[in-house]
């Protein structure tokens, strides 16, 4: 589910590819619903692409957001709540306890909150199944 989910460097919110082009991609808006074009000089990363530094390896992006799922009981996560540093760092210990201290940032979090209110937001609850089941499916059988 997350492979279609795109982050644009420079533009706010999060997008789903619609169609790729010859020099383009045709994304949409998860809040607004509007259509633009992303071109090659864009940085562009699909969700599923990014992990999450912990003590040990990575942890990839679908999993923590099942994990903010499981904490949150499915609800949208008010940012805006967290009064300091300290408190939005102590919510992210119970959804991710082994996370670097050290590498991700505040602001890193902050962002991976609000882009799991989006995901909600636009009926994405599934972060997970659908990559498991892919990736079953790729690994040839023995």
């Amino acid at each position: 589910m997350l492979k279609g989910i795109l982050s644009i460097a420079g533009r706010p919110g999060l997008f789903k590819l619609i169609n790729p082009g010859k020099n383009m991609l045709i994304v949409e808006s998860l809040q607004t619903g509007k259509r633009t074009p992303a071109y090659a000089h864009d940085k562009v990363i699909s969700l599923a692409d990014i992990s999450m530094y912990t003590v040990g390896d990575d942890v990839p992006l679908s999993t923590v957001l099942e994990s903010v799922k499981k904490v949150a009981e499915g609800q949208p996560v008010d940012v805006k709540a967290f009064k300091s540093d300290s408190e939005i760092r102590a919510f992210f210990a119970k959804v991710l306890p082994e996370f670097d201290d050290e590498r991700v940032y505040t602001n890193d979090i902050k962002k991976l909150l609000n882009w799991y209110n989006m995901l909600i937001a636009a009926g994405i609850t599934t972060f997970e199944a659908e990559e498991a089941a892919e990736e079953a499916a790729e690994e040839p059988e023995a």
